[in-house]
């Protein structure tokens, strides 16, 4: 799939799309420029991931994409609709590297959470947060809490409760980062799938298997965005400290 124009927003019907994002953060020295005016474009269906060096910003430009934070000029629309802080899971859901699990809340809580917020009838709920937790490999674990399990399935529970509302766009900030051989294959599964199914999918990863399911592979470097050049595999460094 092909990207589309961001200053036009001819995918702004049916994906995300960001154009002239910028970023700057206050330092004693002056301001620290993250993000230089950025376009991206992500089309439903697609999967798109997105590298670059520790401190290149990709974990800024999430969380500008996804209203967690606010950006200093430029917009994000997602299906044509400008993103704001209250943005809906429906709409966009993030999977940050902080995870943010409810500690008080089970893992089958924490994954049914967006459904209940939303109303969703309790069969679907449990339809949903049983179907997930088990495609995840983390059957038997719904009752447990956060401080009981390990980071990497703290992470696929995070995951969970991202697609479960079935957003419109995901983002998520190394998904693969914790995890093991026996459960990576799961968590590409339900990426690639999620957009196969019509989701706009933008993951920024240092992993060479994420990459190669990705349809497109964007750079972060110098504040700017660009094409990778070749194929969508390849050796990048750690993910961001922003």
């Amino acid at each position: 799939m092909t990207a589309t124009d961001p200053t036009t927003g001819s995918a702004g019907t049916s994906g995300l799309v960001a154009a002239g994002l910028r970023r700057s953060f206050p330092h004693p020295g002056g301001d620290v420029h993250v993000l230089r005016g950025i376009d991206v474009t992500v089309g439903a269906g697609e999967l798109v991931t997105i590298a670059g060096r520790s401190g290149s910003g990709k974990s800024t430009l999430l969380a500008l994409l996804s209203g967690f934070d606010t950006a200093d000029a430029g917009s994000v629309r997602i299906a044509g609709a400008p993103v704001t802080a209250d943005v809906p899971w429906q709409r966009c859901a993030l999977l940050p590297q902080a995870l943010g699990l409810l500690q008080e809340l089970t893992a089958g809580e924490n994954v049914a959470l967006p459904l209940r917020l939303t109303r969703v009838p309790d069969s679907e709920v449990t339809a949903t947060t049983t179907e997930l937790l088990a495609a995840l490999r983390l059957d038997g674990l719904a009752d447990r809490y956060p401080p009981e399990l390990s980071f990497g399935q703290q992470q696929r529970v995070a995951l969970a409760r991202a697609l479960a509302p079935r957003p419109a766009v995901l983002v998520a900030d190394e998904p693969t980062a914790h995890l093991d051989a026996g459960t990576a294959p799961a968590v590409l599964s339900l990426l690639r799938g999620h957009a196969d199914d019509g989701g706009a999918v933008l993951v920024a990863t240092h992993d060479d298997a994420v990459h190669a399911i990705a349809d497109r592979r964007l750079e972060l470097a110098g504040g700017a965005v660009s094409e990778a050049a070749g194929d969508t595999g390849g050796t990048v460094a750690e993910d961001a400290t922003r």
